[in-house]
């Protein structure tokens, strides 16, 4: 699979200030902020920190300190961190009392970016938590998919296929979070539009040990032994111009969006897969109340 391209469009200086990177990188320029003081990034993408990796983390900082202050922003009578989740975990192991950071006035919208890109540009994310960042940022954020490219340097193609992910039963989209699948072997089970088949075929993937290659070919090959009939029934019933609405519809509420029916009266079938999922796809349709 071809690596995601590094750029990362105007990336954090265009978010959080021309001199903040700069700023990042020079401590002296930082101010020494309580720890007790700093809560969590509440847009924060990444939904697990790996023990291990935050251990090895403090045990740097012990030896060496924190050579590259944390970004926060003012929150009631402390701070939340923008950016710098890890070093703010691996310094409470350490016991430091104060954390070097820069403050910076940013809007929610602002806080989920810069977290994103911090993550992207350190390649932390799984492509799960990627695609629930980007479905954020263009469902409660109201960012299309063009913004959001320019955004954080990746295309829109790019975009809109890792949000596919999210179309996935959530027990494929588990084995991607835990690398039991990767994004290619996930990307090809969306050929599959039987669920249950879906997960058949992903688990003898997983257990057959099989690489994206096989699994193209083993996806290929089911996909083919659709009967004629099946083939017909489709044929005649597919409308393009639904086919087409069903996927703008798709692209804008970030889920799987079916639409069939005749000219007359039809039937449109819109997922969600949580409760917290179904608000952020009525805030899209009805906006915010």
């Amino acid at each position: 699979m071809a690596a995601k391209p590094r750029g990362l469009g105007k990336g954090l200086s265009a978010i959080i200030g021309a001199d903040t990177v700069g700023e990042v990188v020079d401590r002296s320029r930082g101010v020494e902020i309580p720890i007790d003081r700093l809560s969590s990034n509440p847009f924060q993408p990444r939904r697990s920190f790996a023990d291990e990796s935050i251990q090895q983390l403090a045990e740097s900082i012990r030896l060496h300190g924190i050579l590259q202050p944390v970004v926060v922003r003012p929150a009631g009578d402390g701070y939340q961190l923008i950016a710098g989740e890890r070093r703010w975990r691996a310094a409470q192991i350490v016991g430091l009392p104060k954390i070097p950071a820069i403050v910076r006035e940013l809007d929610d919208s602002g806080m989920v970016q810069v977290a994103l890109i911090e993550n992207l540009q350190r390649e932390d994310l799984n492509p799960i938590e990627e695609a629930l960042a980007y479905r954020k940022l263009m469902g409660e954020f109201k960012m299309t998919q063009e913004q959001l490219s320019k955004s954080i340097g990746r295309s829109r193609p790019v975009i809109a296929n890792t949000v596919r992910l999210l179309n996935l039963p959530a027990e494929i989209q588990n084995h991607v979070e835990e690398k039991r699948l990767s994004e290619g072997h996930a990307r090809c089970l969306l050929a599959i539009s039987d669920e249950a088949l879906q997960l058949k075929v992903a688990a003898k993937i997983i257990a057959d040990g099989l690489n994206v290659r096989q699994a193209e070919e083993l996806v290929k090959v089911i996909t083919q032994n659709v009967s004629r009939e099946t083939i017909r029934q489709r044929t005649a019933s597919e409308d393009p111009d639904a086919a087409h609405l069903a996927q703008r519809l798709s692209e804008k509420l970030g889920t799987k969006v079916k639409l069939s029916g005749s000219a007359s009266k039809g039937r449109l079938e819109i997922a969600y897969y949580s409760p917290d999922d179904l608000d952020r796809i009525l805030e899209i349709i009805l906006g915010r109340e």
